[in-house]
C-alpha cells in the first residue's frame, strides 16, 4: 500500500508540473503547446503529439524542431547538426541520444559552458506513462477449471516508467476481464498491481520480467454437483477476495507507431496460489501509447 500511494502521489506531482509548464509556439506556420523541459540559454521544449514524441530548441527568439527521421531503415540523426549548428560546436553530440534525458542533459551542460550562473535543471525523475488494451486465452490454471477449458480475456495496462533513476523498472496497474462460454461458465474481473523488470532494454524493444505482487479477483461461476435425488444439478457461486499471488510471467514491447505492440505470457508461477488442473497458459497481445 505504502509503494501504490507513494507512485500515486508521484503521478499527481507529474501531471501538476507538467500543465503549469507548457505555453503555446509558433513554429514554421504551426502552432503547438509545448513543456518545457530545460530553460536557459538554450532552452528545450517537448511534447507528445499525434502519440509521437516531438523536441524542439529556442535560442533566442527562434525555435527549430529537433528531427531524427528514419529513410530506408536508417535513422537521419537531423538533430545533432541542428544543435551542433546552434551551439557553434561547444559541446560534443556524439553520444547524444534522440531522448528526453539525453537532450536535456546536452542543453544543461551547453547552458552551463555559456552563463556560470547557470543552475542546471537535471531532474532525478522523468516519469512516462504508457496506457494500453490487451487481449488474449487463459486456462485459468489456479481456479477450478475440470476439463482445461480455454477462455477469452481482454483488459487494460496503465504502465508508470522513471527513465532517469530507475530505466529498467517498471510500476504496472491492470484490470483485467475473463469471458465465460458455452462450455465453462466462468468469469473473473482482476485488479492488480505488478513490478516489471527490463531484462533486455533497447530503443525499439524491450524484454521484460513480470511479477504480480497483490490483486483484488471477483469470480462468478457454475459448479454441477450431485442433488438430493442423485442427480447432478447445477450449483451458482460467486465472490471476491484480495490475493498475493507472488506469479512470474514475462513478454516483450516492440516500437509500432506511436506506441507498443506487446506481448505477454502472464501467470507461469505463483509462489501464493495453488495450481489446480493443467499447465498454467495465460498469453495475450496488446498494444499501448505513451500519455
Amino acid at each position: 500500500m505504502k509503494l501504490l500511494t507513494t507512485y500515486l502521489i508521484l503521478v499527481m506531482l507529474f501531471f501538476v508540473a507538467t500543465t503549469l509548464a507548457q505555453k503555446q509556439y509558433t513554429v514554421d506556420g504551426n502552432t503547438y503547446t509545448l513543456i518545457t523541459e530545460v530553460d536557459g540559454p538554450l532552452t528545450l521544449l517537448w511534447n507528445t503529439i499525434d502519440q509521437e514524441y516531438r523536441y524542439f530548441s529556442k535560442k533566442d527568439n527562434t525555435i527549430v524542431e529537433l528531427k531524427n527521421t528514419k529513410v530506408a531503415g536508417d535513422f537521419q540523426e537531423e538533430y545533432i547538426r541542428t544543435l551542433t549548428q546552434q551551439t557553434d560546436g561547444m559541446v560534443s553530440t556524439t553520444k547524444v541520444k534522440f531522448t528526453r534525458p539525453d537532450l536535456a542533459a546536452f542543453f544543461n551542460a551547453y547552458n552551463s559552458s555559456v552563463d556560470p550562473k547557470y543552475q542546471s535543471e537535471t531532474k532525478n525523475t522523468a516519469l512516462s506513462i504508457r496506457l494500453g488494451g490487451f487481449a488474449g486465452v487463459s486456462n485459468n490454471a489456479y481456479f477450478i477449471n475440470p476439463d482445461n477449458t480455454f477462455l477469452p480475456v481482454i483488459g487494460i495496462d496503465f504502465e508508470i516508467i522513471d527513465k532517469v533513476k530507475l530505466k529498467r523498472h517498471a510500476v504496472l496497474f491492470q484490470f483485467e476481464q475473463t469471458l465465460s462460454s458455452s462450455d465453462y461458465v466462468f468469469s473473473s474481473s482482476e485488479l492488480s498491481l505488478s513490478y516489471r523488470y527490463k531484462l533486455i532494454m533497447q530503443e525499439k524493444f524491450d524484454i521484460f520480467l513480470g511479477i504480480k505482487g497483490a490483486s483484488y479477483t471477483n469470480i462468478s461461476r457454475d459448479l454441477v454437483a450431485d442433488g438430493t435425488d442423485g442427480e447432478e444439478e447445477v450449483v451458482k457461486s460467486s465472490g471476491g477476495d484480495i490475493r498475493s499471488p507472488g506469479s512470474l510471467g514475462f513478454g516483450a514491447d516492440i516500437a509500432l507507431g506511436g506506441g507498443f505492440l506487446t506481448f505477454a505470457y502472464n501467470d507461469i508461477v505463483s509462489l501464493g496460489l495453488n495450481k489446480k488442473d493443467g499447465f498454467p497458459i495465460h498469453l495475450t497481445v496488446g498494444y499501448k501509447f505513451p500519455l
